[in-house]
């Protein structure tokens, strides 16, 4: 749940700063509540997490179209869906989707990612080269696991790929950040520092 509420908590931020309508920050905070329900490194059935989804929608959601914007941004949001062609978001899904990506760089990013891949048990380095992330299909990208790997595979990419201005001068704070303790651990792996 820290993560939904930093995720909201950014969200709502970039839409001040890109004077979104109130009504449209209603809608972006739905989608950034129910976005990872039907996250496949959440759960087992994604299709039954996507049904509770629909469902939660349908009771809590009077407008269609926002229901509609909603579902459109959590199904096509994620990184992973966006690694062989761009899916055109709303502006809601690229308020979210910038939010949701802030999230996963800078110091929380950093501590995310190490907890995320010890959990899994992934290395937290070794010798091996990163996927050349052009090359990378939803499938390579799930069997990285190799914690520094995913810095170069992803989450430095991430600046590079923000919908708004306010998103951009924030992913480039957290960016430099990222550089910045990357250099260091390489220098304190070598032993050089």
């Amino acid at each position: 749940m820290s993560h939904i509420t930093r995720v909201e908590n950014l969200a709502v931020s970039l839409a001040k700063q890109e004077k979104m309508a109130a009504l449209d920050v209603v809608t972006i905070r739905a989608a950034v509540l129910l976005h990872d329900i039907s996250d496949d490194k959440l759960t087992d059935d994604v299709a039954a997490a996507k049904q509770e989804v629909v469902r939660i929608l349908s009771e809590t959601v009077r407008s269609g179209e926002a229901r509609t914007v909603i579902l459109d941004t959590i199904e096509n949001m994620s990184y992973s869906k966006n690694l062989k062609e761009k899916n055109e978001l709303t502006a809601i899904g690229k308020i979210v989707q910038d939010a949701d990506r802030l999230d996963a760089i800078g110091a929380i990013g950093i501590a995310r990612t190490f907890y995320y891949g010890g959990s899994k048990g992934h290395a937290m380095y070794d010798d091996s080269q990163p996927f050349n992330p052009e090359e990378m299909d939803e499938a390579t990208y799930r069997s990285s696991a190799n914690v520094v790997n995913h810095f170069y595979e992803k989450l430095l990419r991430l600046e590079s790929m923000m919908n708004t201005e306010a998103g951009k001068k924030m992913a480039r704070e957290r960016t430099i950040f990222m550089e910045e303790f990357l250099n260091q651990l390489a220098l304190e792996i070598k032993g050089e520092k």
